[in-house]
C-alpha cells in the first residue's frame, strides 16, 4: 500500500510538472514568428576618404527610397531582420589638387553616381517594457555586404570602380502596435562600410590612376508600416 502511495504520489508530481512544461511552451509559442514591413528610409552618409594623388576629400549625396524587410522572431523577445533596399548617391571629390593637369589645386571632381545594395542581416531584442505589449522598442546589430553597381562616371574621368565590401550595422527602433496584425514602426541604423575605389583619369593624363580608401559609413532612418503573420 505504502507503494501504491508512493507511485502515486510521484506519477501525480510528473503530471503536474508535465502540464506546467506544457503551459509554459504553450505560453512561449503564443506568439507571430514572422513580420514583413515597408518603409520609407533617409539615407545620409557621413562620409571620409584617403584620396591618392590629388589629395582632397569625398561627398555622397543623401537620398530618399523605398525599404522592405522581413523579421522572424524564434522567442518573443529574440528575432532576426533582414533588410533589403537600393540606394542611388551622386559622388565628387572636394578640395582636391588637380594642377598637375591644368586645373586648380583646390577643386572638386565630378565621379559621376553610382547604387548601392546593401542586403543587411541583424539579430534583434525586442523590450516590452509597458507590459502590454502595445510599443515594443528594439536593439539590434549584424552585418551588411554591399554591392556597388550602376556606376555612372560623369563627364570628367574615364571610369570609376568600387569594391563589393562587407561590413557592420547596429540599429534601435520601435514597433506601436496598432492591433494583434498590423503596426506603426520607426528605425534608425548605422553601417560601418568603407570601400576601396580607383578612378581611371587616363582620359587627363596617360595613365592616370587615382586610388581612393572611402568610408561611407550612412545613417539610415527610417519610418513605415509592418504586419505580423
Amino acid at each position: 500500500m505504502k507503494k501504491i502511495t508512493f507511485l502515486a504520489i510521484i506519477f501525480t508530481f510528473l503530471g503536474v510538472n508535465f502540464m506546467q512544461a506544457q503551459e509554459k511552451e504553450n505560453t512561449q509559442q503564443d506568439f507571430k514568428k514572422w513580420q514583413v514591413r515597408l518603409r520609407g528610409i533617409g539615407v545620409v552618409p557621413n562620409e571620409s576618404a584617403d584620396i591618392g594623388i590629388i589629395g582632397g576629400d569625398v561627398s555622397l549625396s543623401n537620398t530618399i527610397v523605398p525599404e522592405l524587410d522581413f523579421s522572424y522572431f524564434f522567442t518573443k523577445n529574440i528575432a532576426v531582420e533582414l533588410i533589403l533596399g537600393t540606394t542611388k548617391h551622386d559622388v565628387h571629390t572636394v578640395g582636391s589638387d588637380i594642377s598637375a593637369v591644368g586645373g586648380p589645386t583646390k577643386a572638386d571632381v565630378d565621379l559621376g553616381s553610382v547604387r548601392l545594395l546593401p542586403p543587411t542581416l541583424t539579430v534583434q531584442y525586442h523590450f516590452f517594457p509597458l507590459g502590454e505589449k502595445v510599443f515594443k522598442p528594439y536593439v539590434g546589430a549584424g552585418l551588411n555586404y554591399t554591392f556597388f553597381y550602376d556606376v555612372k562616371e560623369g563627364n570628367t574621368v574615364k571610369d570609376v570602380k568600387y569594391d563589393n565590401a562587407l561590413g557592420y550595422a547596429v540599429q534601435a527602433g520601435f514597433d506601436l502596435m496598432l492591433d494583434d496584425t498590423f503596426f506603426i514602426n520607426a528605425d534608425v541604423k548605422r553601417l560601418f562600410l568603407k570601400t576601396d575605389v580607383t578612378v581611371d583619369a587616363s582620359n587627363l593624363a596617360p595613365g592616370l590612376s587615382i586610388p581612393a580608401d572611402v568610408k561611407i559609413n550612412p545613417w539610415i532612418l527610417g519610418l513605415g508600416v509592418g504586419m505580423k503573420f
